[in-house]
């Protein structure tokens, strides 16, 4: 079967203040290669949160920056996660601007492949632009506290690996931002597939445990302490019908493959993106039995369930 074709990319995200100084930038419509990103201004300096998958999306967030803070520098950057749509943009910033993420993020960014030559996973394959690979400078285990003027922002891991081994989300305390990463998928299908589906299923509890006002998602709106409970039981079911069925597919003999077709995904049926049901299934896989992730094997398998290459707007 041929795929449809992919929509037109859409490069222009949307920035807006969810508290003085701390704006969330947000692109359409979060699915692959398409995430969200933040940042909190200052007297003097500008920290950003994660960059952007390509040139022109990391140069539009730059550029909202510059709008809301016209010639304040970037001195920080704090990547949540090491997966490419959050951190192949870190090349476009100054070799001023210091980049903080966890060990395992740096790791993973040093290690990784497809920045240097996407595999026609996705269609169409994502035009990076002028990125090069550009790992962090500071890297941290558990937490760390950004002190800038009236903004701390404090730098927590779960303690767990969850959507990666090395998860950070950004907390404001004064103004009851949190910026989640990856750790939450709003509207958008989750993805675990280099973590574990019990830790992220763990870090929804740990998210609810800060009780933030204004949650920015890794993907998708931002939520607001009312929707909050709500977007996490979301994820709870979710990861919960996963286990089920990876439970269920192992002890009838079926791949992850096999049981993500006999998987009926009811309300997750419409969210972008779902084939990542079988990378998800994967993971779940690995995780119980033990065997290694499979990840060249994973990307088939979610192809083969696509009918296609995975459809992106980048």
């Amino acid at each position: 079967m041929t795929p449809a074709p992919s929509p037109a990319p859409d490069t222009a995200g949307t920035a807006h203040a969810v508290a003085p100084g701390v704006y969330a930038w947000t692109q359409h419509d979060g699915s692959w290669w398409i995430n969200n990103a933040g940042f909190v201004t200052t007297d003097d300096h500008t920290v950003l949160i994660d960059t952007c998958a390509t040139e022109n999306r990391t140069r539009d967030l730059v550029a909202a920056v510059d709008r809301a803070a016209p010639g304040t520098p970037i001195r920080y950057l704090v990547n949540t996660h090491l997966h490419g749509d959050h951190t192949h943009g870190n090349s476009l910033l100054p070799r001023t601007t210091v980049v903080i993420a966890h060990e395992a993020t740096r790791e993973g960014i040093l290690t990784d492949t497809v920045i240097d030559g996407c595999p026609p996973i996705w269609q169409p394959v994502p035009d990076w632009g002028a990125v090069t690979r550009r790992a962090p400078d500071l890297t941290i285990r558990t937490a760390l506290t950004l002190h800038s003027d009236s903004h701390p922002i404090e730098l927590h891991h779960p303690g767990h690996p969850a959507h990666t081994s090395g998860d950070l989300i950004a907390w404001l305390p004064e103004q009851r931002v949190l910026f989640a990463g990856d750790l939450l998928f709003h509207r958008v299908t989750p993805l675990v597939f280099m973590g574990s589906l019990d830790g992220a299923l763990r870090s929804l509890d740990w998210i609810a445990s800060f009780a933030p006002e204004h949650v920015v998602p890794g993907h998708g709106p931002v939520i607001d302490a009312h929707a909050l409970p709500a977007v996490l039981d979301h994820h709870r079911a979710y990861y919960r019908l996963v286990h089920t069925t990876a439970q269920a597919g192992l002890r009838d003999g079926l791949t992850p493959l096999q049981a993500a077709r006999t998987c009926r995904l009811g309300p997750f049926a419409d969210l972008p993106d779902v084939e990542r049901i079988v990378l998800n299934l994967h993971r779940a896989y690995a995780d119980t039995t033990g065997h290694p992730f499979d990840l060249p094997q994973a990307f088939t398998d979610a192809i083969t369930y696509n009918s296609g290459p995975l459809r992106t707007r980048v």
